[in-house]
């Protein structure tokens, strides 16, 4: 085991004052994708901006639906493709922590910062990564911006981890979305900046609003006397009385009541709310209603599992993919890995058996395969490894459909039928 920092002179004494020089807030000279002068300063960093509930829903939903996804690994070797054990990457790449927590630090880096930006700590004797830590993308710097071809260029770039320079090599970097030129990701809490202060700025009213007590529901005054403190109080028990019963109230001519609402203006602080919810939901391809915003239109009347193919698609696909391409590019040549996003999906009993009814077969899987799927033991004696489809098992002749052609009329395949009016159909 090696250390790196030890290896380029980084000692703990100094971590303080080099962290505190380099740490990057979202300001529009330190990101690429420039902070709105509207947003306030609590909407661009991190520890403001997961103060708004649905940017802390986004940054849980994608983050757990990726680790709660297993690794797959592959060789492929020509044509021919097997699935082989996990690297030891994937089985233990941190010094704390399971492999769920390490992605889910990869996943917040890149929900949040738009950038993942890992250190190599660890190698095997071919020097394939077998550790890589996660660093806080607030405390790394990346010189990108020289002239095409000399150092620190978008074709080589000069990274920095408080204050030290740290060789490309020993750098896992994986960023969200990138401009042309650029190396280091654009940032999507800069991306919707001014939503999140506007939602902040709609919470804050909602706790200022309570915590001064809110309004009274109304006012019950008598129209002809003047009722003294003892009276009132009795008068305004019955009325509250009445009021939590929600039974009518019966006064005479001389009692007004009048019910206080909220304003059109106070009011509007619950669409803003949901607004921001659907506008944040927009940067990352999330269905609204899943962190507080609201859906439309035919949306509405999809199944949950259209809903959750959906989600798969258009949100975490674009995710996975990178990490899977990011990863594997850490691997030996023509091994790599990919995510089950099909164990998000879940359907029925009854659906389920029917495709593995199908899966069987035509021989898509074996009895065995089928079996470990419902987490049941292998059949004895390797009588659940044959791939045989069944019909072929069985002994079967299968006749491929055909087109075009004339067919004898006892077979069973597809041929053409003459129309009454002399064409082919």
């Amino acid at each position: 085991m090696r250390n790196p920092f030890r290896r380029w002179g980084w000692t703990r004494s100094g971590s303080g004052a080099h962290a505190a020089a380099e740490h990057r807030d979202l300001t529009p000279d330190s990101v690429s994708w420039p902070v709105n002068d509207l947003a306030s300063p609590a909407a661009a960093s991190e520890h403001g901006a997961l103060g708004l509930t649905p940017v802390f829903a986004a940054g849980r939903l994608l983050a757990s639906s990726v680790w709660s996804l297993p690794i797959q690994q592959y060789r492929r070797v020509g044509e021919a493709t097997s699935r082989i054990p996990l690297a030891g990457l994937f089985r233990s790449p941190s010094a704390t922590g399971t492999i769920d927590d390490w992605l889910t630090r990869a996943m917040t880096s890149l929900v949040y910062r738009g950038n993942a930006v890992g250190l190599v700590m660890e190698r095997d004797w071919l020097e394939y990564p077998t550790r890589i830590e996660w660093l806080n993308p607030a405390l790394v710097y990346v010189q990108d911006q020289m002239p095409l071809g000399e150092r620190g260029s978008f074709t080589d770039p000069v990274w920095t981890y408080c204050g030290v320079e740290i060789p490309a090599y020993d750098i896992v970097h994986i960023p969200w979305m990138t401009m042309a030129g650029r190396v280091w990701g654009l940032s999507p809490l800069a991306a919707y900046a001014v939503t999140v202060s506007t939602g902040l700025a709609a919470q804050r009213f909602v706790d200022e609003y309570f915590r001064a007590g809110g309004q009274p529901p109304g006012h019950f005054r008598n129209t002809q006397q003047t009722v003294d403190q003892g009276n009132a109080g009795i008068i305004k028990r019955r009325l509250m009385q009445a009021i939590r019963s929600r039974e009518p109230i019966v006064y005479g001519k001389d009692w007004e009541y009048q019910p206080i609402t909220v304003s059109i203006a106070e009011a509007q602080f619950v669409e803003t709310q949901r607004l921001s919810a659907t506008q944040i939901a927009a940067v990352y391809g999330i269905p609204p209603e899943k962190i507080g915003g609201e859906t439309g239109g035919s949306y509405t009347y999809s199944s949950p599992e259209q809903r959750q193919i959906e989600f798969i698609q258009d949100a975490l696909l674009p995710y996975l993919v990178k990490l899977e391409n990011h990863l594997s590019a850490q691997l030996p040549r023509g091994q790599y890995i990919k995510f089950n996003a099909d164990a998000l999906i879940r359907v029925d009993i009854l659906t389920r058996h029917s495709v593995y009814e199908k899966s069987r077969l035509i021989g898509l899987y074996n009895l065995d395969e089928l079996r470990a799927r419902e987490d049941e033991a292998p059949l004895p004696d390797g009588k659940g490894q044959d791939y045989t489809p069944l019909p072929i098992q069985a002994g079967s002749t299968i006749h491929v459909p055909q087109i075009r052609g004339e067919l004898p009329p006892h077979d069973g395949g597809l041929r053409l039928v003459k129309t009454p009016r002399g064409k082919h159909g």
